[in-house]
């Protein structure tokens, strides 16, 4: 029942501390097990070295994860340990971000944008001084490199996908307001912006175009059969004229720059200037990107190419696209349930893939860099803004869980993973899959600080996974605005507290909202069926069901209004 209010009278309710909480047996169980080794000596301290940077700072953020039975504790370790190696002064004084794996640098594609956006979380200094790499070595004409490594800026194509000022804007708000940082990277960006402007419209088309398949980080992807892989001569105002299918307007890169420009106007707003020029260029570049790229029989964004047809490869372009937040809700469920939650569509037995399943040119291969086929780690660590940005959080939770098994049989960190059985492939300690399973773990059953100041307490657990990715109970810490939360939750209860004392209690499957103020905003529905139970707030408790992605407002002690969109499940 959209928008009624919900009834049922709170009443209060003993709260058990850790030493009362056993079972009828006199065991204690598995969510106290799991407080208690959180607290343990052993988990006192970050699996990352004090002295490193990363180390300091999981410290000062006070992050720490326990796990009873399974893998994921040690898999949460080794993602630390990991990322430690993937953080260090390679261009500069600063510690700084980088890819991984075989990829010895910073990307502008992800390593300068979503996965430095996630590790805001975790070490927002490294973040701070992985966005600034890109700005101090700006071209003089304006081109951000789209990558810088121990050797300086490269410059041969423009490889941009998550939008850089949405990741400004996100860790500007998530770590204090810093006004310089925020002003450097603005101006850096109006200056990249200014270069695409003059030198990725050629065909006045008022969409970004495609010069060479690394301009989007397509490697070995049909959607670039026939065209070479760097831009002529190594010169990104450049592509080779005598292939009449180029340049290619591409619905990713004019996404891209229509969100880009959606958040500098938000950036100029907030240093003072007038918005307005960047309304109207974002909202020109997302005309132009329906215009030229938006299929209506197919529902899906193609290439423009050079001589007006269609290039029909059905790619991860689609997430990318919707990552930028093109369309509405109506438009992202229809997605949904044609495509990306579509078993022969994206959907496969982990994760979404790179081409669709039933496309004939679909290759598995996940042996190498390769995005004609794979699961990448980089789509999943970029698919939550996609989902959340709709309400979909039982979707994104079911899609979240595969992956988290995946990685904890995995013995390591790649690129890219087999679509049909989630088996690891590609390099190894890359950064984008460490961090997508540090971000799934927060989002899932953690404790997760948003932007907007919310705080997330999620208890989607991990307790119903294969093998020993299963975990009988876990246990998140961390510390935010001076208090220390800690949540612990088993396969049938959620428990949080606040520095040291009992606070919260609620069921699986359920996602408490708390506002800036401290106290609890709303209760979300993470799973994708209905759950029922009971909400404790400092032992007062009101009961409630949630079916999966419906919001109840609550207002001290009493639920509000109820929003629910429904679910949308997968299909074979």
């Amino acid at each position: 029942m959209a928008g009624g209010p919900l009834t049922g009278g709170a009443a209060r309710r003993p709260f058990t501390t850790l030493s009362a909480a056993l079972d009828q047996d006199g065991h204690m169980r598995p969510l106290d097990q799991a407080l208690r080794r959180l607290r343990s000596a052993g988990r006192s301290g970050s699996a990352a070295g004090p002295d490193h940077a990363l180390g300091a700072a999981l410290s000062q953020q006070g992050v720490g994860f326990a796990a009873i039975g399974g893998a994921l504790e040690d898999r949460w370790d080794q993602a630390v340990r990991e990322l430690e190696q993937c953080i260090s002064p390679f261009s500069g004084p600063n510690p700084v971000l980088s890819e991984g794996g075989v990829y010895h640098g910073a990307w502008i594609e992800s390593t300068g944008t979503i996965n430095a956006e996630v590790l805001s979380r975790f070490a927002p200094q490294v973040t701070e001084a992985t966005h600034r790499l890109f700005a101090d070595n700006l071209r003089e004409d304006g081109l951000m490199p789209y990558k810088v490594t121990a050797d300086g800026p490269g410059f041969s194509q423009i490889q941009i996908v998550t939008p850089l000022a949405r990741s400004v804007w996100h860790h500007y708000l998530l770590t204090g307001r810093d006004r310089e940082y925020l002003r450097t990277l603005f101006d850096a960006m109006a200056a990249m912006d200014a270069w695409l402007a003059r030198h990725r419209d050629t065909r006045g088309t008022g969409g970004v175009e495609a010069f060479c398949t690394f301009d989007t980080g397509h490697d070995l992807s049909p959607r670039f059969w026939g065209v070479a892989e760097r831009c002529l001569s190594g010169d990104a105002t450049r592509y080779d004229d005598t292939d009449p299918l180029l340049p290619l307007v591409a619905p990713d890169l004019t996404a891209n720059v229509a969100c880009q420009r959606s958040y500098l106007a938000l950036i100029a707003a907030e240093l003072g200037e007038d918005p307005q020029p960047w309304l109207d260029r974002a909202a020109s570049s997302v005309d132009a990107l329906w215009r030229e790229c938006f299929d209506e029989d197919d529902h899906l964004f193609y290439d423009r190419e050079g001589d007006g047809g269609m290039r029909r490869v059905r790619s991860d372009v689609l997430l990318r696209v919707l990552a930028c937040e093109v369309g509405d809700d109506a438009f992202f469920e229809d997605a949904l349930r044609r495509h990306l939650l579509d078993r022969r569509g994206f959907l496969a037995a982990a994760g979404l893939t790179s081409i669709a399943l039933d496309d004939p040119r679909f290759d598995r291969d996940a042996s190498r860099n390769s995005w004609a086929g794979p699961v990448n780690a980089l789509t999943m660590i970029r698919s939550p803004h996609a989902f959340e940005h709709h309400g979909r959080h039982a979707e994104l939770g079911a899609l979240a869980l595969p992956m988290i098994e995946a990685l904890a049989h995995a013995d390591r960190f790649p690129q890219c993973f087999d679509p049909w059985s989630g088996e690891p492939g590609f390099t190894d300690v890359y950064s984008p899959a460490i961090l997508y399973f540090l971000d799934a773990i927060e989002r899932t059953s953690g404790i997760l600080p948003r932007p907007d100041g919310e705080l997330w307490f999620s208890g989607l657990t991990p307790t119903r996974l294969n093998g020993d990715a299963r975990a009988d109970a876990v246990a998140y810490r961390r510390t935010h605005a001076g208090v220390t939360y800690e949540l612990a939750a088993d396969d049938g209860e959620v428990a949080v507290w606040r520095d040291g004392e009992a606070w919260l209690r609620f069921p699986r499957g359920w996602r408490i909202v708390v506002g800036t103020d401290g106290d609890v905003e709303s209760v979300v529905g993470l799973a994708q069926t209905a759950v029922s139970g009971r909400l404790t707030v400092d032992g007062v408790s009101t009961p409630l069901e949630l079916a999966g992605n419906d919001v109840v407002a609550i207002h001290g002690d009493s639920p509000g209004t109820r929003t629910s969109i429904g679910v949308v499940t997968p299909r074979h």
